[in-house]
């Protein structure tokens, strides 16, 4: 038999190209929405250098994971795709406030600055806000509710880049035109580079069914991306659109109003069923998601047709809602060695949905090796985790938390992570195993016994049953916490005192006044001890510098596996690898081996008195 693949074809896409071309490396073609049109299973799109402002919407995907469709930019060369358009022509107003009038007819059929973010659980704050944005050589500005505030900006004094926010720009629609203002603190941008976003996404096919997709190597940027709540369609700067076995990989990925990638739901299973549902003003919006995942229960949610991606060594910043997210769509999937920051950094919106990562339903998915910082919060997994682990992760830095557990039943596993921002964990969740962490900042426990929510047969999206969440059913070992001598938040495990399910804690280790719990066996209290922690950035290398004493590193632990763990109790299924295999936490964040006469407290294998400084990342 012949394969696909012995007929499979490379088109290139070149700026000096015609659509019209076959697009051979000699004739290529000139839109990367050409090169769509030709290509199918086992084909290759190359991109080569230049910036590329379309949607690039597959009309076909592979066959299987070695047969797909793969988009890369040409190797060493400097490939953009933009959601956003340049602008001339502006006009001085005053104040250094220019404008632009651009006829409607600009946009096409989307105007950004006529649609406003909206959906289930944003919050907007009292004032409208568009989904399109102004850049000024690459860097946004400020969204203004009224053209008096970008004539006399006041500085958002709550973010981190005060200066910045006095950079803004305010819109005006009618039937013909579109009116930008927009104040360049004295810069003219007749002489630099003004871009707005003028596309909903940059990579997204239209329908779903488009399954086996590599996107490799690009820069993405700059498009009006809308708020993607669980419950509505969520379409990102990259999105897979309800489809299986895409990798992303080698990206950067910045500059969306709201999301970076989603590997989310479609909209036919309902689209912000709460904000739009006004017969049932009264319903909450958990009730309305919990139809929303038995609408795609009912929509071929399974293994054979949804999930399975790889989204990896991606650089994924400046977007104010996630930098990945998905509901439902990222089951089985792997998330590694990503970098992710600046996220929710303009903070002018709020909401339910704000984080480095945020999934909904993440089953069998391995989250590991990514550096989150500078978020609102790092990870947030939020409804139905089972079969999750979440291991050898960078936090630091973030606003909220570093890792929020929410509603899940578990089992869920989170392991040799380095923790370092004020709150480290907020788990509302049962049926999580918690082991060889460090862990600098706050621990939060608490139930949720309002919410019924969904678990499921193990390593399958086949529903067992739902329930509320009661606290408890965790297993935490071998964990280092360090505190700070600020009395006014608990540092260590005391949260769990008052756990409501029975939890197994032991062989861990505190220090800096960090407090074991009460149901705490055969704590390292080294509560005078202060380690030292301090993070430093060089570039794009982080390092860890720590000091451990004597009797820190002598204090030892037991290998953590599967007959260990045990099962979770609401779900019934064991504490192990996503293909059922038995789990073994037998290495480090290094991915260092550890032997069963050498367990040491927190993330590092090999412990040695005095001070260390380790790289990170």
């Amino acid at each position: 038999m012949i394969s696909f693949c012995s007929f499979s074809k490379e088109y290139h896409v070149a700026k000096n190209g015609s659509d019209s071309n076959e697009g051979s490396s000699g004739r290529p073609v000139q839109t990367i929405s050409a090169a769509v049109k030709l290509a199918y299973p086992g084909d290759t799109i190359t991109v080569h250098t230049g910036t590329y402002r379309e949607w690039v919407n597959p009309l076909r995907g592979g066959n299987s994971d070695s047969n797909r469709i793969v988009y890369r930019a040409a190797l060493g060369e400097k490939v953009q795709i933009k959601g956003s358009e340049v602008v001339t022509g502006w006009k001085r107003v005053q104040n250094g406030v220019w404008k632009v009038i651009l006829p409607n007819s600009f946009f096409g059929d989307y105007n950004p600055y006529k649609d406003s973010i909206n959906g289930d659980w944003f919050i907007d704050r009292g004032r409208l806000h568009h989904t399109g944005e102004v850049f000024f050589n690459g860097k946004s500005l400020f969204e203004k509710e009224t053209l008096a505030k970008v004539l006399n900006p006041v500085a958002m004094q709550e973010i981190k880049d005060v200066q910045s926010s006095l950079s803004t720009w305010y819109c005006e629609s009618d039937e013909k035109n579109t009116t930008i203002w927009a104040n360049f603190q004295g810069e003219d941008p007749n002489k630099a580079l003004v871009e707005i976003t003028t596309r909903r996404t940059c990579f997204y096919p239209q329908k779903p069914g488009i399954n086996y997709i590599t996107i490799s190597g690009f820069s993405i940027s700059q498009a009006a991306t809308q708020w993607a709540a669980p419950t509505a369609e969520q379409v990102g700067m990259v999105a897979t659109h309800w489809n299986k076995g895409w990798i992303i990989e080698n990206n950067i990925i910045s500059d969306s109003k709201c999301n970076g990638i989603t590997l989310g739901k479609e909209r036919s299973t309902g689209h912000n069923v709460w904000t739009t549902d006004k017969e049932n003003v009264n319903r909450d919006g958990n009730i309305h998601y919990i139809e929303v995942i038995f609408n795609v229960v009912r929509n071929n949610w399974n293994k054979e047709m949804i999930g399975s991606h790889i989204v990896r060594n991606n650089r994924i910043f400046n977007c104010e809602q996630t930098g990945i997210c998905g509901s439902m769509g990222a089951v089985f999937s792997t998330i590694e060695n990503n970098h992710i920051y600046n996220i929710w950094v303009k903070r002018q919106f709020d909401g339910a949905e704000i984080s480095g990562i945020k999934f909904h339903a993440p089953i069998d998915v391995t989250i590991r090796k990514n550096k989150i910082h500078d978020s609102a919060r790092g990870i947030w997994l939020d409804w139905m985790t089972q079969g999750t682990r979440v291991s050898r992760n960078l936090f630091y830095n973030n606003a909220k938390q570093d890792l929020w557990l929410e509603v899940n039943h578990g089992p869920y596993i989170v392991d040799n992570n380095i923790f370092l921002s004020s709150e480290a964990i907020n788990n509302q969740s049962d049926g999580g195993a918690y082991i060889h962490n460090l862990i600098q900042g706050v621990v939060v426990v608490r139930p949720d016994l309002n919410r019924f929510t969904p678990y499921f047969l193990p390593h399958s999206i086949d529903v067992k049953g739902l329930t509320t969440i009661f606290g408890g059913d965790d297993r935490v070992y071998n964990n280092l916490f360090i505190g700070n001598d600020k009395p006014e938040r608990t540092h260590g495990l005391e949260a769990y005192n008052t756990a409501k399910l029975p939890v197994w804690i032991e062989n861990n280790v505190y220090c800096n006044h960090a407090k074991p719990s009460l149901k705490d066996l055969m704590p390292g209290n080294y509560s005078a001890y202060n380690p030292d922690i301090k993070l430093v950035e060089l570039g794009d290398e982080t390092f860890l510098h720590i000091t451990f004493d004597q009797e820190l590193s002598s204090q030892k632990g037991k290998m953590i596996t599967t007959d260990l763990l045990g099962k979770a109790k609401v779900s019934k299924a064991l504490f192990e690898n996503p293909d059922g295999t038995v789990l073994a936490i037998d290495t480090d964040y290094f991915g260092n081996s550890r032997t069963a006469d050498k367990i040491f407290a927190g993330p590092f294998a090999n412990v040695k008195p005095g001070k260390v400084v380790l790289k990170v990342w």
